[in-house]
């Protein structure tokens, strides 16, 4: 593929999106105002929710929003901590490694300079309110920290390969001539990029495409690496940079995906858009209700009225004098029927209502026990619980925090903030370091296996009173390493297996040996005992 070739199927990728964007367009005026600039330019100083009776459907947004990172990334705590696959064959030694790459891994994404909590709010409103999010991570300028952007989804198109990956991915960039220069330095732009900084002219802004490319379809020279990445001159038709990555620097979390698009929807704003609609509707037919009935319509007679009728708190209204009030007031309200507005009210409440369930709000409370809940009972709650939680959090924990954390690895990875490579433990040399996260689905469903080590207990318990031969059957050591790991104790607290049956066999040496002295102490003093007899016998047979 020539670059000129690229440039032509980035221009395809945003122009066939194009009808999208109405779509985008829509769902942000109605929940999220500040991005609603898909189809129009906003200008500084524009006042958001014009268009907006109630702020109802927002708060139901700011609140999805705002619960992807409280309760899938919440900073009081490590939130996701590095495995493998089959975690059960690596050894203690393995796992005080990878828990010491995991805090080195956060202290890195939590840097002041690397803007991660910035880019992950904007990335999680983004994805509760379109269904999908374009992050990038990189290193910084100065490749000495991580750098984590989030772009607007109005200025990025992609497509997806055979197997359902990202494809070509482009970002439209409407960058300044000085920001070209700092970025990629003089020698590398085009002339009239560089006469418009010899103009004295450096915020001047051009159109550039940044596009990541599989290296097969670009340039099989790539030296190994997966990916080219290539900023493209538009307007001058001039290739900047083009250079060959390890990772494309780009994810793209997506929420619910159809089969024939590469384009993600958000099921919350999908189902919310209709009652949105007529809760802006219900509520400006309820104010203009409200407002005639405290405030009616005058009716006045022709030709009488000789003034502007005075409405407001001390208004005068002039009536022709001559007027004969026998013929009907001059001047009167119009009566208005208010017998519909407890039902508007209650349908307004159910529109609420739909809402709160449409953006998940009602699953994201953990069921509460109560001291009279019995075992059984707390354990459906939860099982309800995981049921009702699983189509919201099991997507964000896959695609989006699974493909932020695993990004990030690699960049760190290949920039060498692990160290080397053969400092690995050899449990996990050539094995893919994956990601476990914590939320409340994730601690709801490893809090079953402290549950259900409890109940085995108790029917081993029953059992056993029944039968002693039942006790051989639990593996009880077994049982409590996958307890202890599933309730996250951190891996230095517990001894490994080779440690723990030196314990066990230091222990059994000392009770042998206990053993051996207490019986040696009792022949010891059943020899005195004898030779003592022997003397008390001998001295009896003796003469006097």
């Amino acid at each position: 593929m020539t670059p000129k070739q690229l440039r032509e199927q980035c221009d395809h990728l945003f122009a066939n999106r194009s009808n999208l964007l109405l779509l985008w367009q829509e769902m942000a005026e109605n929940f999220y105002p500040e991005r609603a600039d898909f189809t129009l330019r906003r200008t500084i100083g524009d006042t958001f929710a014009e268009n907006l009776m109630t702020s109802y459907p927002l708060i139901c947004r700011r609140n999805l929003g705002d619960s992807i990172s409280t309760m899938l990334r919440p900073t009081a705590k490590q939130w996701f901590h590095m495995t493998v696959q089959d975690d059960t064959r690596i050894d203690n030694e393995a796992r005080a490694w990878l828990e010491w790459a995991t805090t080195l891994q956060r202290r890195a994404m939590y840097d002041r300079v690397t803007r991660f909590t910035r880019a992950a709010k904007e990335g999680d409103h983004d994805y509760a309110t379109f269904g999908q999010g374009v992050l990038s991570v990189r290193l910084n300028k100065n490749r000495d920290a991580l750098l984590f952007r989030c772009w607007h989804l109005r200025d990025c198109a992609w497509q997806e390969d055979e197997s359902g990956e990202l494809g070509i991915f482009a970002r439209k960039w409407r960058a300044k001539a000085i920001d070209l220069e700092r970025t990629f330095g003089r020698a590398r732009l085009h002339r009239h990029v560089i006469e418009r900084l010899e103009q004295a002219k450096p915020f001047d802004e051009f159109d550039v495409y940044h596009a990541v490319v599989p290296a097969y379809l670009y340039d099989e020279k790539a030296n190994g690496k997966p990916f080219f990445s290539v900023y493209y001159d538009i307007a001058n038709d001039h290739v900047i940079e083009a250079v060959p990555t390890w990772n494309r620097e780009y994810f793209v979390p997506r929420w619910q995906t159809v089969s024939g698009s590469q384009y993600a929807y958000s099921p919350a704003t999908v189902a919310a858009l209709p009652d949105g609609r007529l809760l802006q509707a219900m509520t400006y037919t309820l104010l203009e209700a409200g407002e005639k009935i405290v405030n009616p319509p005058i009716v006045a007679t022709q030709d009488v009225v000789r003034s502007d009728v005075g409405l407001y708190a001390g208004g005068i209204t002039w009536v022709d004098r001559d007027y004969d009030e026998r013929l009907g007031d001059a001047l009167r309200p119009l009566t208005q029927d208010a017998r519909g507005m407890p039902l508007s009210a209650e349908m307004q409440r159910d529109c609420r209502a739909m809402l709160v369930e449409a953006f998940f709000l009602n699953k994201l409370t953990l069921p509460q026990r109560t001291p009279e809940m019995t075992a059984y009972e707390v354990g459906q709650r939860v099982q309800e619980y995981i049921r009702g939680a699983l189509p919201l959090f099991e997507p964000m924990e896959i695609e989006y925090n699974g493909a932020m954390c695993d990004l990030t690895f690699e960049v760190l990875f290949r920039a060498g903030a692990f160290g080397s490579p053969f400092n690995i433990p050899k449990k996990l040399q050539g094995r893919d370091i994956r990601f476990r996260f914590e939320s409340p689905l994730h601690d709801a469903i490893e809090a079953q296996k402290g549950a259900k080590f409890l109940e085995a207990k108790s029917y081993i318990a029953e059992a056993i009173a029944l039968d002693q031969n039942a006790a051989a059957i639990p593996d009880a050591v077994t049982a409590l390493r996958d307890v202890l790991a599933g309730v996250g104790v951190p891996a230095k607290w517990i001894r490994s297996e080779t440690t723990a049956q030196q314990v066990i066999d230091a222990q059994e040496a000392a009770k042998q040996s206990a053993t051996m002295l207490a019986a040696m102490q009792q022949g010891s003093e059943v020899a005195a005992n004898l030779g003592a007899a022997r003397k008390d016998m001998a001295a009896a047979e003796m003469p006097a």
